[in-house]
């Protein structure tokens, strides 16, 4: 009689296989060209591409998490920037949890453009959605034309938390997505939910405290 195989041997049975992981389904907003698809591509594949191409509607892409005890698959819809595609992008915004409100350093007008995102986030989506406003761009910083801390008072006026990247570098790359996702998984802790119906999970809106990071990423999962 041939032997039984043993689960472990291929790694089916393990603790890693038996957890289901919790989903949050998050979007990248912002204009066209500030560097959301790298930011996601940065993220979940550790890549960065030099000639990235604009969205054309949305992509979607996913990571699998441990974070403070939790397994955590993080959903994540780019969003395109241009006009054109706004009935379509902003249909995804339904049912998100957190969302990357994303400009780049060096052109004013991404960030000039920030209030009217955030109006379409709120109008779409739950209105205690996780956001956080994102300044893109880092590794260009002879070029900047938005200072930090005009940046940073937006965001504590709109109660938004709030990081500096580089995808090219991959600085706060990583910090940018697990504060958002934290931040979620904190309130989903906390019992701060509310259920709305046919919009999936809407979260109590509250600060979180910001880890940064300034080294690239060890490994994707």
């Amino acid at each position: 009689m041939p032997l039984p195989i043993c689960p472990y041997a291929a790694g089916i049975g393990s603790s890693t296989l038996l957890v289901t992981p919790q989903s949050r389904t998050m979007v990248l907003i912002g204009e066209s060209g500030v560097g959301k698809s790298n930011l996601l591509s940065r993220y979940t594949k550790n890549e960065f591409n030099h000639d990235s191409r604009t969205t054309i509607g949305v992509e979607f892409s996913t990571r699998t998490v441990e974070l403070n005890g939790f397994t955590i698959k993080a959903q994540i819809w780019d969003t395109a920037g241009l006009e054109r595609y706004r009935a379509i992008t902003s249909a995804y915004y339904r049912g998100a949890v957190g969302a990357l409100l994303v400009y780049d350093i060096t052109k004013h007008l991404t960030y000039d453009s920030m209030e009217r995102w955030l109006k379409e986030l709120y109008e779409h989506a739950e209105a205690n959605i996780v956001v956080m406003l994102v300044g893109n761009k880092t590794d260009l910083e002879l070029e900047r034309s938005v200072p930090t801390e005009e940046a940073r008072g937006f965001a504590e006026n709109h109660k938004l938390l709030f990081l500096e990247s580089s995808a090219l570098e991959s600085t706060n790359v990583e910090a940018a997505f697990n504060n958002v996702l934290m931040e979620i998984q904190k309130k989903t802790h906390n019992k701060e939910l509310v259920q709305g119906a046919n919009r999936g999970v809407s979260l109590n809106s509250s600060k979180a405290e910001i880890i940064t990071e300034n080294k690239p990423c060890c490994r994707n999962i």
